[in-house]
């Protein structure tokens, strides 16, 4: 069959199960427009921003485990993906970003809308192609969509000139896939399983650490089965929430930064780490030579480059989490932690989550709604800064895929677009996207796509007029003062919803959140913008100072709980105290070896 580069291009799309493209038109994509057009089982939607087609693919990436796809012309609208390919590439989301690209006797010469989007975006993508010969689009497409899904997932790139959009050649499909030099280890080395399984039977005191890779993975119930076989407490990062319901008695929450004081605890006193799908992010860390000093670690990964990056293993195993999780379940051996279990829940009387009861509206209280009020069913997209963390907090994920946010590269402006992604790949499925008074108005024009869609979104604006979370930090480590942090010149986000078309409700007092959720509820044919004017100058508590210990973590307490200082004097939980904190870039530049 004689056909077109973009025929082509749409042909190897549809083989490959893509049935929504994220996109924006533009000069050297005409030719591609023009062929999605014929392409009625493809839905093409248009996006207000570039960047908001990346999160929006991303989001629905996130939501649904496919590859998410992204069109972009030459030039600028190249480059408006830069940030969330970077997005993409830090939190492993399987992503095809497909940019138009000046014909390619131009190339090299300054061309209008130019720009080598292949070298630029080398470092933040796990491949890209920039097409020279048509009859190689089809094999290009489906190796961009195998590298993607593959292994640890991630984002690649394909730059089509013009010329070889319009190019025609006899078109083959490609039935199969096989790359050399790409052969990503799935199965775990048997003898590493079973010294993992000797490791367990030994540890006292164990907790499992799981991360984004163990939601890539689907390795849901494998956690689970192990958690509960070895009765071992489980701790998840940022992205791995989801992987362990959070209502489950050995849940700890959230780790590291501003995770739970019980799981940072816990994680302290631990004689052994199971780490699954995690990368021992700084913000889970801290200072890494402090961390976890006691402990015997495995790691599990199917990324080799990760193992050993940070701290050494004793026991490392590369491979699919799933694979390797199944293959230890049948191997370890059930055994119970009465008296570990009892510290680790004592802990978690002694530091619950906590907020003022004083009348005045406080985020984590409008989480908790959020989550009471959608049954804990929902998706919960969020952007960055306060509110994600009061998010990750207090929302209790009880199911996979269903906490979309960006963690490694803490983009504000992904939550709306990624919200929207989310709600295109689970129509099915109530999505709310949590947000703050900053982060909104980063990508707040693509309120209009939720609008022409008719996407019942719920936007819960916790507003507080500051950029929260810089506010924290200048707050605690910058004396009070506050440089560029005050946005109380902000929009009327009611008038600004009510112009792109959007439901629209204000919220000042706690009395009023439940009603505000209910009616955002009961919207169901267009995006409901929720203002929630919250506390100005609250803080994200528990909190470990950037590249501190746990010895410096700040605890806000309920003021019928034992005085704090009276664990700061328990050698069970406190060693020498730290008097000054690090300095915020402090990085350990080796991996840290372990005790023997």
């Amino acid at each position: 069959m004689r056909v077109k580069g973009s025929r082509a291009l749409l042909e190897s799309l549809k083989r490959e199960g893509v049935d929504t493209i994220f996109g924006y038109p533009g000069g050297a994509v005409i030719p591609i427009y023009d062929m999605i057009y014929q392409f009625p089982d493809i839905r093409h939607i248009l996006v207000r921003h570039e960047q908001g087609a990346g999160h929006m693919a991303e989001g629905y990436a996130l939501a649904t485990g496919k590859v998410g796809v992204c069109l972009a012309t030459s030039g600028p609208g190249a480059t408006n993906l830069v940030t969330p390919l970077a997005d993409a590439m830090m939190d492993s989301v399987p992503l095809v970003a497909i940019t138009g690209q000046v014909r390619s006797n131009l190339i090299g010469t300054d061309a209008f809308q130019e720009a080598d989007i292949t070298g630029i975006t080398m470092p933040i993508t796990k491949h890209n192609w920039l097409v020279r010969d048509v009859t190689q689009l089809p094999e290009i497409v489906a190796e961009a969509f195998h590298i993607a899904r593959s292994g640890r997932p991630g984002p690649v790139l394909i730059d089509i000139p013009r010329d070889i959009a319009e190019a025609e050649f006899e078109y083959t499909p490609v039935e199969s896939v096989d790359i050399p030099t790409f052969k990503p280890t799935t199965r775990g080395h048997s003898v590493q399983i079973k010294r993992a399984a000797e490791f367990i039977a030994d540890a006292k005191k164990p907790i499992l650490y799981v991360g984004g890779g163990a939601n890539h993975a689907y390795a849901y119930k494998e956690v689970r089965e192990l958690a509960e076989k070895i009765n071992t407490p489980v701790t998840t990062t940022l992205k791995g929430l989801g992987a362990f319901p959070e209502t489950h008695p050995l849940s700890l929450g959230m780790l590291g930064m501003h995770g739970t004081a019980y799981a940072n605890y816990a994680v302290s006193e631990c004689d052994l780490l199971i780490a699954v799908g995690a990368r021992f992010d700084d913000r889970v860390t801290g200072k890494v030579a402090e961390w976890v000093p006691n402990a015997k670690i495995i790691h599990i990964d199917i990324d080799p480059a990760e193992i050993g990056k940070v701290l050494l293993a004793d026991v490392p195993i590369v491979g699919d989490v799933k694979a390797i999780l199944t293959e230890l379940n049948k191997v370890v051996k059930a055994k119970m932690h009465p008296e570990w279990v009892s510290q680790i829940n004592k802990l978690k009387q002694d530091f619950p989550l906590h907020y003022p009861n004083d009348g005045v509206l406080h985020g984590q209280y409008v989480i908790e709604q959020i989550g009471e009020v959608s049954d804990h069913k929902a998706i919960c997209v969020t952007d960055v800064g306060q509110h994600q963390m009061w998010a990750a907090q207090f929302f209790k994920c009880e199911m996979p895929r269903q906490f979309v946010t960006s963690g490694g590269l803490g983009t504000m402006g992904f939550g709306l677009p990624a919200a929207i992604g989310a709600q295109f790949g689970a129509p099915d499925k109530t999505v709310f996207c949590v947000t703050g008074d900053g982060s909104i108005q980063m990508c707040i024009q693509e309120l209009m796509v939720a609008t022409i869609y008719k996407l019942p979104i719920k936007i819960c604006i916790l507003n507080n007029q500051f950029l929260g979370m810089v506010r924290q930090w200048q707050e605690l480590f910058q004396g009070n003062r506050y440089s560029s942090v005050d946005m109380e010149a902000a929009p009327d986000f009611v008038k600004l919803a009510e112009a792109y078309g959007a439901h629209a409700i204000r919220c000042f007092n706690p009395s009023g959140v439940r009603a505000a959720l209910e009616e955002a509820m009961s919207i169901t044919d267009r995006p409901t913008v929720l203002d929630f004017r919250i506390s100005k100058e609250e803080n994200v508590y528990p909190m470990i100072p950037s590249g501190g210990t746990i010895h410096q973590m700040v605890v806000q307490r309920p003021p019928d709980m034992v005085p704090l200082d009276s664990y700061i004097a328990s050698e069970m939980y406190m060693g020498e105290d730290d008097q000054a904190a690090p300095a915020e870039e402090e990085k350990e530049t080796v991996p840290v070896p372990r005790a023997q």
